[in-house]
């Protein structure tokens, strides 16, 4: 059933990328659509391997950042940057690497409550993202995702212990990024829904 799930929102996902990268394609400047451009990428990044993830954040971070330089003051594109980069502080295992993530992402998170200050969203990502480092100690502590990086290159390791960490690892990720991931989502797919919204039925005569 997670894997139909999975797959459900892979197949959406990509076509909302495939779909934004058309109507970029006509017009460049749309804000909206370089939001769920970003949004599409950064929902897509989940289901690859480390490198994969990091390498797609980082093309969604540029979407994203493209966006704002069409409107400064958008807040949902803010709002998907901070979880950006709170996403790739987590998959980087240098702490000081990962720091400079995350005071990116609470800067975002902040600009964005301040355009919308009465979005409960915004406040809570605010309120998260200060634990973040201290998350992100603890799962690299713990071998955490460093362990699937090392598993995403040449393997040395042996033992009927790894399927299990891989899994651990793969959950913890599935974790972390859930209220990220979800509430992105949720922004990309409002906003793919309103674009190919059917036209209203005519009025009655």
């Amino acid at each position: 059933m997670d894997m139909q799930n999975d797959f459900d929102r892979i197949l959406f996902f990509e076509h909302a990328r495939k779909s934004a990268e058309a109507t970029y394609a006509k017009n460049p400047l749309d804000a909206d659509n370089l939001t769920r451009w970003g949004g599409a990428l950064l929902e897509l990044s989940q289901f690859q391997s480390v490198p994969d993830s990091k390498k797609m954040i980082q093309e969604a971070i540029l979407k994203l950042e493209e966006a704002l330089q069409v409107n400064t003051a958008k807040h949902d594109t803010l709002w998907c940057l901070g979880n950006a980069h709170t996403s790739h502080a987590f998959l980087t295992p240098d702490q000081d690497e990962a720091k400079v993530s995350f005071d990116k992402a609470t800067g975002y998170f902040e600009q964005a409550v301040a355009e919308d200050p009465g979005n409960e969203l915004y406040a809570k990502s605010l309120e998260v993202a200060a634990k973040a480092p201290e998350i992100h100690k603890e799962i690299h502590k713990s071998g955490g995702i460093a362990q699937e990086v090392a598993a995403a290159g040449p393997s040395s390791s042996s033992g009927g212990m790894k399927g299990s960490k891989k899994k651990k690892t793969s959950d913890l990720k599935y974790d972390i990024f859930g209220w990220i991931i979800l509430a992105v989502g949720i922004v990309a797919w409002v906003g793919f829904a309103k674009t190919h919204m059917p036209p209203p039925p005519p009025p009655p005569r």
